[in-house]
């Protein structure tokens, strides 16, 4: 069966709905009037680390078996089709013209798989025993998801890396970190039938690279286990946060190996808060292999970089944690510390933001 998927979000949105393409499933990437013009006229580029081969394989979505389409956001009607997935940072959806698609897609009732970071406050909601009673000051918008039906939505990490590369056209991506994409089931046996059907049919794809037939990386893998999306928590707040610094911010390599015993231990103090929460250990990343991961891991994260280039708005993930531990009893001086660094720079942000 060949799905209709549209996916919010044109950058790394665009590496998702690559794998759907060569899936032969059609797509349609929400971006703005501008970006979608491009892409309409001259499709995507992923450019792609292969093992064992030199260089980057550029991916045209021209190439590939599936159809692809962009357009603004006041233009789709998302119930026309078989999945929403969710590619944006959370502080874009409250942005003019997406707000009113997103009310339009909760509206429709279709499934919606989330590739965030930071987890829709409806899926929150699937976690038995979490309150979501006072997260909502965590997320720029909350409002955004208020009529959304936890049972329609699901979470993926966002594991894979990848970014924009300065010197190219918004429709051109470049994938640095090229690991899966971990999902939750949906509540429903439909929905996730679905996920699983896309889950088969990204695994058994292949790219004609002209010389041969190749295995792409980056996969969709699908848990039973609602908590395994949230394995990327410990890893956020020992690495990708810890790269803010008061006057500067450091690549997440150094934030992690710089002190390694401290990395270890706020990782293996926010594992404490998921398995509080529910999570078995298989669902989670032994700090270990995370390090040796982070080892590759070169450039500060895109909450700092966001950050000293002005960001009004993040993530915040270390918002949340913080919060849902307070729930359970715990504190970390190293998440109080974070949390303050990042209010203060978001502070001065905005403060300058207001002045011109």
């Amino acid at each position: 069966m060949n799905y209709d998927v549209l996916v919010l979000g044109a950058s790394y949105g665009s590496l998702f709905a690559t794998k759907l393409l060569m899936a032969r499933h059609q797509v349609t990437l929400v971006c703005t009037r501008s970006t979608a013009d491009l892409i309409n006229r001259e499709g995507t580029i992923v450019r792609m680390p292969i093992k064992g081969r030199d260089g980057l394989l550029d991916i045209s979505s021209k190439k590939l078996p599936g159809k692809l389409s962009a357009s603004p956001p006041d233009a789709v009607d998302p119930g026309s089709f078989d999945l929403v997935v969710l590619g944006m940072q959370e502080a874009q959806y409250g942005a003019s013209g997406v707000r009113g698609l997103m009310s339009r897609i909760a509206k429709s009732r279709k499934p919606s798989l989330a590739i965030m970071n930071m987890p829709p406050l409806p899926y929150l909601k699937r976690i038995p025993g979490l309150s979501t009673e006072g997260l909502e000051a965590c997320y720029a918008d909350p409002g955004v998801w208020k009529d959304f039906d936890p049972a329609q939505v699901t979470l993926a990490s966002p594991d894979p890396q990848a970014f924009r590369p300065p010197d190219q056209p918004k429709n051109v991506l470049q994938v640095g970190l090229p690991t899966n994409f971990k999902a939750a089931r949906f509540e429903g046996e439909r929905e996730t039938a679905l996920l699983r059907n896309l889950e088969s049919d990204i695994e058994s794809a292949r790219c004609n690279a002209g010389d041969s037939l190749l295995e792409i990386p980056v996969k969709l893998k699908v848990h039973d286990s609602i908590f395994v999306p949230l394995a990327k928590w410990p890893m956020l707040i020992a690495g990708n946060y810890r790269c803010i610094r008061r006057e500067d911010m450091i690549p997440i390599k150094e934030a992690v190996h710089g002190d390694a015993a401290k990395s270890r231990a706020v990782y293996e103090w926010v594992s404490k808060l998921c398995h509080g929460l529910g999570a078995e250990d298989e669902d989670l990343v032994p700090f270990d292999k995370y390090a040796k991961a982070a080892e590759g891991l070169g450039k500060p994260s895109s909450a700092a970089r966001a950050l000293f280039g002005g960001a009004e708005h993040i993530e915040r993930v270390d918002c949340l944690v913080r919060r849902i531990a307070q729930q359970q009893g715990l504190q970390s001086d190293t998440l109080d510390e974070i949390v303050a660094l990042v209010d203060e720079r978001l502070g001065g942000n905005r403060a300058v933001a207001l002045s011109r």
